[in-house]
């Protein structure tokens, strides 16, 4: 079954690093905040996918109520990022192909329609080179996975330009998913370093305020990410599923 998840235990180590988010939090806190932290976690890769996640270790590290975690779990699974598995417990997904195929569909939409109307430079320029910026950077040193990571913050100040904020919630939730097929393609110089160069095209559009100018070259962009990402991550997440599997 697509996105079918196996049962794999996170490691001890791993879990006492959540005491670090215990002030983003108190036992007074909604699911919804509890559920931030861990979205931004597992964004981050620090809960992989195909990951069990304790209720008891999670719940202790943040020092939250087991009924707001599980409301917070019900609330990710939602999303699409965790799974809940009958007799097993809760996991983080691995996406499927569809899924991919899905979250482009959907970042098509948002950022070529945010970019669409721009009629001159935005207000928020300095903030959108700035994650050019980093991303060059990163590439100089040959950190690839802060490329990602500027990247995608790249793409989320686009959508930003719509105004809205619930589209920038939204967008925060496709890039947590996102962020899982990335985590399981392992390549992050493969799928970043060559679109470096396409994020200064766009970038100069964005400053002229050549908005269909932009929508045409992101639109492009996602074409191309996206095919270059289905064609090659089914494989990679089978070869996932039967790691884990297999331990």
């Amino acid at each position: 079954m697509a996105g079918s998840l196996v049962a794999v235990v996170i490691e001890d180590s791993v879990v006492p690093g959540l005491e670090a988010d215990r002030g983003l939090v108190t036992r007074k806190s909604t699911a919804e905040r509890v559920a931030g932290v861990l979205r931004k976690r597992i964004a981050e890769g620090f809960f992989l996918p195909g990951g069990r996640l304790s209720e008891q270790d999670i719940g202790n590290a943040l020092g939250v109520s087991r009924n707001t975690l599980r409301e917070a779990f019900r609330l990710l699974t939602h999303e699409r990022l965790l799974a809940h598995e009958l007799n097993r417990g809760v996991f983080v997904r691995i996406p499927s192909v569809e899924d991919v195929v899905d979250i482009y569909r959907v970042r098509k939409i948002i950022e070529c329609a945010a970019v669409r109307g721009l009629k001159a430079k935005p207000a928020s320029f300095a903030r959108i080179k700035e994650k050019v910026d980093i991303g060059d950077e990163a590439a100089r040193t040959g950190n690839w996975k802060d490329l990602g990571t500027a990247n995608v913050w790249f793409h989320q100040e686009l959508a930003a330009l719509s105004g809205s904020e619930r589209v920038n919630e939204l967008v925060g939730r496709l890039t947590a998913e996102l962020r899982l097929v990335f985590h399981i393609m392992a390549e992050p110089r493969r799928f970043h370093e060559r679109y470096l160069p396409r994020n200064h095209e766009i970038l100069d559009r964005v400053e002229a305020g050549d908005g269909p100018g932009a929508e045409q070259l992101l639109m492009k962009y996602l074409d191309d990410a996206e095919e270059q990402l289905v064609g090659a991550y089914a494989d990679r997440a089978d070869a996932a599923r039967a790691a884990i599997a297999a331990e």
